[in-house]
């Protein structure tokens, strides 16, 4: 097998309250589409920005991520920046927060190619010209010039994928991309998004709370809970027979594996903050089938099929 794109292992965030993200260890293969799943409070986010090196100063950070061979955080901020944009990508969740409202769309997009590259008008325009093209979007001199607020939401997200793929990354976060779309523009940029990552040869972590999207987009899924993965494997495996309580009860409460006259599930409580966690297992104050036996860390255990879980049910 080849070597990992990215291999993240023992990370630890913590903001001054306890470990956001807690030993969390996870290999992401070149070309790999993999969902990072839970419920709010996870630290699916500060996961995904310990990736990107955009964590606040005040973070306190433990572990390695190495990226294509390098090590993330012995790296000088130079270094970083040459990254980003050029390998490791973002696609965010507000394409209008993240967009410059300054700035045009031709502007928006020349930027990135002008960060990494030593490129003159003509080449700059025909790179942007192609991204515009290859996410659905109109390449004449109007919308060149159009500014952000001037733009749908669905548009604006396409702009931020056409400027998160511009130069090939090998790597993109995308950060619930579509979850501030209706219904129809979700499905419209997730198919554009999806066909431009085959394309392109990228992997993606795709960070959401929607199963949904999981289950179309990603082959692969890691089930987060307060801090740690309880669960990781193919999506279809994972989906169709969850091991971890955990996923159990995700699955059971998300609308569409319900069916039309049955109610919809819940799971009591909430996720621990981080300076109220145990030793133990973090779900066990929720979970239906917990034993004494889960007050000690739950094993990271092998199950099938390449399937990973974190459960004392396991051991």
């Amino acid at each position: 097998m080849s070597s990992p794109l990215l291999s993240v292992s023992g990370l630890s965030v913590d903001y001054g309250d306890g470990a956001v993200v807690d030993g969390l260890s996870m290999d992401v293969a070149p070309g790999q589409i993999i969902g990072l799943v839970g419920e709010s409070g996870c630290g699916k986010t500060s996961f995904g920005w310990a990736v990107l090196g955009s964590l606040p100063r005040y973070a306190r950070v433990a572990g390695s991520i190495m990226f294509e061979g390098e090590q993330l955080f012995a790296m000088k901020a130079k270094r970083r920046r040459e990254l980003l944009g050029l390998r490791l990508s973002c696609v965010p969740q507000s394409a209008l927060a993240s967009l410059d409202p300054m700035y045009s769309v031709r502007r928006q997009l020349s930027e990135v190619v002008l960060a990494h590259r030593k490129a003159g008008r003509a080449e700059v325009n025909a790179a942007i010209l192609k991204a515009l093209s290859q996410v659905g979007l109109s390449t004449d001199e109007a919308q060149l010039r159009a500014y952000p607020h001037q733009l749908s939401g669905g548009m604006r997200q396409r702009v931020a994928i056409a400027a998160a793929m511009l130069l090939s990354p090998a790597l993109i976060i995308a950060d619930e991309p579509t979850s501030s779309l209706d219904v129809t523009s979700q499905a419209q940029v997730l198919f554009t998004f999806k066909a431009l990552i085959k394309e392109n040869g990228s992997a993606v972590i795709f960070i959401t709370h929607d199963l949904g999207v999981v289950a179309l987009f990603c082959e692969r899924v890691a089930v987060m809970y307060a801090g740690q993965i309880v669960e990781e494997g193919n999506t279809s495996d994972v989906f169709e027979d969850p091991k971890h309580p955990y996923t159990k009860m995700l699955l059971e409460a998300h609308p569409g594996g319900q069916g039309p006259t049955r109610r919809l599930a819940t799971i009591p409580g909430s996720v621990p903050e981080p300076k109220k966690r145990g030793a133990g297992c973090s779900f066990m104050s929720r979970c239906p089938v917990a034993v004494d036996l889960c007050r000690d860390a739950p094993p990271w255990v092998a199950v099938d099929d390449g399937r990973l879980v974190r459960c004392v049910h396991y051991s």
